[in-house]
């Protein structure tokens, strides 16, 4: 095997840490431990299930009425449903595809920093 084989091996599955993201267009920008430099966009796989509206308290249930209070009868809450994104500073694995300037992805979130930091020294 070649090292320019090997070294397109080794930078098909990444570790870094999201530095920027786009929810609208589900990209986000990820910065390598070995890069000076963010990565180019790389979409996040819309992955399932899916999560309630971000940072903003969710209810799902059907609230029991009571007291005879109208503030109090029986309710239910919408619940806004929206798929995953990683928040910055996110430690993300990463994917490539095996070609000259593939297109990556975002597979998941691993943790936090000390997690991997922990992980990696093992």
């Amino acid at each position: 095997m070649t090292r320019e084989t090997e070294t397109a091996l080794e930078n098909l599955v990444r570790i870094g840490t999201v530095t920027w993201t786009d929810p609208v267009k589900r990209v986000a920008r990820v910065k390598f431990q070995d890069a000076d430099l963010p990565s180019g966009l790389l979409h996040v796989l819309a992955n399932r299930a899916y999560v309630p509206d971000y940072e903003v308290p969710q209810r799902t249930e059907y609230e029991q009425g009571g007291s005879g209070d109208p503030a109090f009868e029986n309710h239910k809450h919408d619940l806004i449903i929206k798929p995953w994104m990683p928040k910055v500073n996110a430690i993300v694995l990463c994917l490539y595809l095996p070609v000259w300037n593939g297109d990556g992805f975002i597979l998941g979130e691993i943790g936090a920093l000390g997690d991997l930091r922990q992980w990696a020294d093992q």
